[in-house]
């Protein structure tokens, strides 16, 4: 693995951010980190979406539709978790497993917040946001914690300067679906342990969906016929939740659920095209407090 190389999946994620910055719900969304930790190659297929230019090749056309669905889903997805960060506003937040996550610059918000990002859960594929802008651009309240298993998380996160008197904001987004149901559970139990009273947890998980299933398996072949990298090729998807079956882990641990919405019912809450149904009723962001 080439320094700092990050995972496909994640540089789709940030590849779909920067697709949409200020192009779908502009008053809403807004990502300017993003398109800065694309590699030039990476930065093609956003460029070619936010033209609404598709490209005729057969490869590139397949990472022009990828990218374009990405945007669509992530626009609903980090505008409910953003929301979410500041009506739970703590001294401290914490984001699992970041990969490619520039909240901790782009976010006006955390300016006076200490910032954990990567520390817990994070796939050993995946890099940090800033690797990719390099270590001068990192905020000065933003540490970076090794990345480890749920089993040494309360060490990290310690190692890390994390208290546990301090009430936390946990956001683990995109991460859930790529973990075992006894990691996942695991690491609620961490997180739980190392809440403070007042700390809010926001997760972003996905439902058990068949076709869920076979859309990937169809994206997979289409992506191999056309030699194009898939993105879920290093990162298989583990596990998937109910929302029953999340509300019951999280307040198993302490945590007493908030809201929980699937991404659908946020998208179309917003002035923006929708196309993705299945991918966005399948995607959900929970929040939970202690």
């Amino acid at each position: 693995m080439r320094t700092h190389q990050a995972s496909r999946n994640a540089v789709l994620v940030c590849q779909g951010r920067a697709a949409a910055h200020r192009r779908v719900v502009p008053d809403r969304f807004s990502d300017p980190t993003a398109m800065t930790m694309l590699r030039d190659d990476e930065r093609v297929p956003v460029d070619q979406v936010r033209a609404g230019t598709p490209p005729q090749g057969a490869g590139q056309r397949i990472d022009f539709e990828m990218v374009r669905a990405s945007a669509e889903v992530m626009v609903p997805r980090t505008i409910a978790i953003d929301d979410a960060v500041r009506a739970r506003l703590a001294p401290r937040l914490v984001i699992l497993g970041a990969g490619l996550d520039g909240r901790a610059w782009r976010m006006a918000e955390l300016a006076e917040v200490s910032t954990c990002t990567n520390s817990i859960t994070r796939p050993p594929s995946r890099t940090s946001a800033s690797a990719r802008l390099g270590c001068s651009r990192s905020p000065s309240h933003c540490a970076t914690c090794p990345s480890t298993s749920p089993a040494t998380g309360s060490t990290a996160l310690a190692a890390a300067g994390h208290q546990r008197s301090v009430p936390s904001t946990w956001v683990w987004e995109g991460v859930v679906p790529y973990l075992s149901k006894a990691d996942v559970t695991a690491t609620v139990a961490v997180l739980a342990d190392q809440s403070a009273p007042g700390s809010c947890l926001i997760v972003n998980y996905q439902t058990p969906a068949p076709s869920a299933l076979l859309g990937r398996l169809v994206a997979r072949t289409m992506a191999a016929l056309a030699r194009r990298p898939s993105p879920w090729r290093s990162e298989r998807r583990l596990s998937s939740w109910t929302p029953n079956a999340m509300r019951d882990l999280l307040t198993r641990h302490g945590f007493a659920s908030g809201g929980d919405d699937d991404l659908l019912t946020l998208a179309e809450q917003l002035p923006m095209p929708v196309r993705q149904r299945r991918s966005l009723r399948n995607g959900r962001v929970a929040t939970a407090s202690t």
